[in-house]
């Protein structure tokens, strides 16, 4: 059987978190951006209607909208953090700016598992494969899941778009080494879900995105 993908847009920035389930109904938490009471019911009224356990909690990359709900998961549901080791500081820098962007509340969580491109996420019977495409972020990491031909690129890629590279430790460069060299190294059927907006394929973004192959 193939994994399930449920997605959820929370916060201001219309950021999407993922849970990706399989049969075993264990679970995975991508991006969590649940940033007040309701978007974290919601998300913990999901998890528990569909009897699903969640076993990882991971973050493509360390930006406030991906992270307002890492401190959440991780005390309901008793998870580690991980995280590209290259995105410590990303991370650790919210706090900095969180006011800032309306989140004078945020709570600050550390990473506690460092995961990089070769290493795996295993939860249930599924695998997720790590890549390395940095750009949007000096860490961000993507999971893909070969089995499905599904790729969960967080902010490196989107429908018809790219992730920003004006942010801090961004490099326009490298993001479209890290889409021309890795991305685009899946075949074209692979399914990519992004942080923001709809799904798109690989197949759609070589003849239509930003980078054309």
């Amino acid at each position: 059987m193939s994994i399930k993908v449920n997605v959820f847009t929370f916060n201001a920035l219309q950021e999407n978190t993922y849970i990706v389930s399989d049969e075993t109904n264990e679970c995975v938490i991508i991006d969590p951006g649940c940033a007040d009471k309701a978007e974290r019911q919601e998300l913990e009224f999901f998890i528990k209607q569909n009897n699903l356990k969640p076993v990882q909690l991971l973050n493509t990359h360390c930006h406030i909208d991906h992270v307002l709900g890492n401190a959440f998961v991780k005390q309901t549901y008793k998870l580690k953090l991980s995280i590209h080791p290259v995105e410590t500081e990303t991370l650790r820098s919210v706090k900095l700016y969180a006011a800032m962007y309306g989140y004078p509340n945020y709570e600050e969580t550390e990473a506690e598992i460092f995961i990089q491109e070769g290493e795996k996420i295993t939860f249930g019977n599924s695998v997720l494969d790590i890549l390395f495409v940095p750009g949007h972020a000096p860490g961000h990491i993507a999971f893909i899941d070969f089995a499905s031909k599904q790729v969960f690129a967080g902010d490196v890629i989107f429908k018809q778009s790219i992730g920003r590279t004006d942010l801090l430790g961004g490099n326009f460069k490298q993001l479209k080494h890290s889409i021309r060299t890795k991305l685009y190294a899946l075949a074209d059927d692979f399914v990519v879900y992004c942080g923001h907006g709809p799904k798109t394929t690989i197949g759609m973004e070589k003849k239509m995105g930003y980078f054309r192959a």
